[in-house]
């Protein structure tokens, strides 16, 4: 099981399908780590979508030829670039990326989607992209200095929790066995003004796996799933809300393997983070990728695809993405 920011984003629509037919040598770095890696299910973050899915099936035909076939795929639309209609950043003008359901410059910028060498059962897919902030238990809303509510009580009527989605993904193992791949891409919790709206909405976007796990928002799964994506939030350093992480890395109902590479510490002496999986030029190195599976699981090994310097892969790695490969073995249980 695998998750991965590959960062196959474009400045329009269409742009990610004529990369990838031109052979584009960041496309073709992606190619190369995920063929690598070979998780049998992944979890991909920063894919544009379109109507007919043409930039996924070509990236998936080079998967195929590099001997990493993906047969099975759930890419719907997402909640990145699909504009609201309503003022939802507070600037006082309606459209634009800022009033996109999930930020984005045209619908399905930067979206997510699950690949798998397993069939998923894509009619016993339980979505969460239209559920609203507001809806989610304990919501911390942002407001103005007087305490109304920001940037409009309007746009909290209608501003969703998703900034991408949030998707419990059934996916039937060999043997008939049901693993469910719990999957979202949050907001960063940087870009906004002192009423912190969205640290706060990446909190509400962590915090919702476990209101789901525990009933609060409806039907949910309690056995065999595996929590993988981007929660843009280390539990330690960097910006945003650290409480909503560190509980969902503490709550029993999952494990934690910590995956690691050698690469995350190379370079820096005394460095003692070898979980990280991001670095960003203003920030530095973050942990923010992650594979968590349910504490019935057995986690047989894992780690970050990051090679040093020198090291085969090492190039693919950091031309590929910003983002690191996070993967985890598993063993399931016989039912």
């Amino acid at each position: 099981m695998g998750t991965y920011n590959a960062e196959l984003s474009r400045d329009g629509p269409g742009v990610l399908l004529r990369d990838i037919e031109r052979d584009d040598e960041q496309v073709a770095a992606v190619v190369a780590v995920i063929a690598a890696t070979s998780p049998d299910i992944l979890a991909l973050q920063s894919i544009d979508w379109d109507y007919d899915g043409a930039a996924l099936t070509a990236l998936t035909d080079k998967l195929d030829r590099a001997g990493a076939p993906y047969p099975y795929r759930f890419f719907p639309p997402s909640n990145r670039g699909h504009d609201s209609g309503v003022d939802l950043d507070g600037d006082g003008r309606i459209g634009g990326p800022g009033d996109a359901w999930g930020f984005g410059e045209f619908t399905g910028q930067g979206a997510m989607a699950v690949l798998s060498r397993y069939p998923i059962l894509t009619d016993r897919v339980q979505s969460h992209d239209d559920l609203l902030w507001k809806d989610l238990p304990g919501a911390d809303l942002p407001e103005h200095p007087d305490g109304a509510p920001f940037p409009s009580a309007r746009a909290q009527d209608v501003q969703r929790l998703s900034s991408s989605g949030h998707w419990a993904v059934p996916v039937e193992l060999p043997g008939g066995s049901v693993l469910t791949i719990l999957t979202f891409h949050a907001a960063p919790p940087v870009f906004d003004g002192p009423e912190d709206r969205n640290g706060r909405r990446n909190a509400g976007e962590i915090r919702f796996w476990q209101h789901w796990l525990n009933g609060d928002l409806g039907p949910s799964v309690n056995t065999r799933f595996v929590l993988a994506g981007d929660a843009n939030q280390d539990p330690e350093e960097g910006e945003g809300r650290k409480e909503a992480i560190r509980s969902l890395l503490a709550d029993p109902r999952f494990r934690d393997p910590k995956p690691a590479s050698a690469g995350a510490t190379h370079g820096m002496p005394g460095a003692e983070d070898p979980d990280e999986t991001v670095i960003w030029d203003q920030v530095g190195r973050l942990r923010v990728d992650y594979v968590l599976p349910s504490s019935d699981l057995q986690v047989t090994d894992a780690g970050v695809y990051w090679p040093p310097p020198g090291d085969d892969g090492h190039e693919a790695a950091v031309t590929a993405s910003r983002h690191r490969l996070v993967w985890v073995d598993l063993r399931i249980p016989k039912e």
